[in-house]
């Protein structure tokens, strides 16, 4: 069994208050083996990200490393980490318990949708990242990214047993549900526990960012947990014997035909 604590914080434009909030929710998840907090963490959307984004040895990092070597936890988080083109990387972040730096994805998919443009500012990256922490093999997949089974799949080829999806999704009509049905959809058809956190609401900004609706959601699509809209923190339990069993029931990996349809 692994116990994750799934963070759904809001989030501020100022990367030292969202600091203080990380440190907050992690002694809130004490005995957990792994937190995964939102996408943006270190700083809310919006152009302040190119003068806000820092590089993976910057302070915010290292105090996300120190907060994860002082309660012994594996975190997750999202940051803007700086790019040589003039924007940044929408990264996450995987810190080992001790605090080193296990892996940064920087996501593919940018979200040009919607009447949103996120590659004005944002660069996007192009390598799949499997992860080894809290004894599992996490596939990071970040917001937009989860609406491409593409990159899911390529995940469980790389040998993922469970995701990692952090969004700071934005409000508007069926969005919600876009995202809740996209998370159970992307545990179905790999049968793989996914762990989806987003950023909640913070009233103090309404600018659409954040619906809350974190969950976890199981290996046969059972959202065994859901936060809903207000900010929490919330502790489950992941058992990777589960993922044996439900891969034996519904072998759907098994039964792909790879050849099929191509030239």
């Amino acid at each position: 069994m692994t116990r994750v604590a799934l963070c759904q914080i809001p989030v501020d434009h100022d990367p030292e208050t969202n600091l203080s909030t990380v440190r907050d929710a992690l002694a809130r998840a004490r005995g957990a083996d792994l937190a995964v907090f939102p996408e943006a963490t270190l700083a809310r959307f919006g152009p302040g990200i190119l003068e806000t984004a820092q590089p993976l040895d910057g302070p915010f990092v290292t105090g996300l490393a120190e907060a994860a070597r002082e309660h012994g936890t594996a975190v997750i988080a999202g940051v803007f980490e700086t790019a040589p083109d003039g924007r940044v990387w929408n990264t996450a972040v995987a810190l080992r318990e001790d605090g080193s730096l296990a892996a940064a994805y920087r996501k593919i998919h940018l979200f040009d949708s919607f009447g949103a443009k996120e590659s004005k500012l944002v660069a996007p990256g192009d390598v799949p990242e499997v992860v080894e922490l809290a004894g599992l093999r996490i596939g990071l997949i970040t917001c937009y990214d989860v609406r491409f089974p593409e990159l899911a799949r390529a995940l469980v080829d790389r040998g993922a047993d469970t995701f990692a999806v952090i969004a700071a999704w934005g409000s508007g009509p069926l969005k919600e549900d876009h995202w809740t049905t996209l998370v159970r959809a992307r545990a179905i058809e790999n049968t793989t526990w996914t762990i989806a956190v987003g950023q909640a609401p913070n009233p103090a900004i309404p600018d659409g960012f954040g619906v809350g609706r974190s969950m976890l959601v199981d290996p046969m699509g059972v959202a065994r947990h859901d936060l809903g809209t207000g900010p929490g923190v919330l502790i489950a339990e992941i058992d990777t014997a589960w993922t044996e069993t439900a891969r034996a029931t519904l072998p759907s990996l098994e039964h792909r035909r790879l050849g099929v349809g191509r030239s």
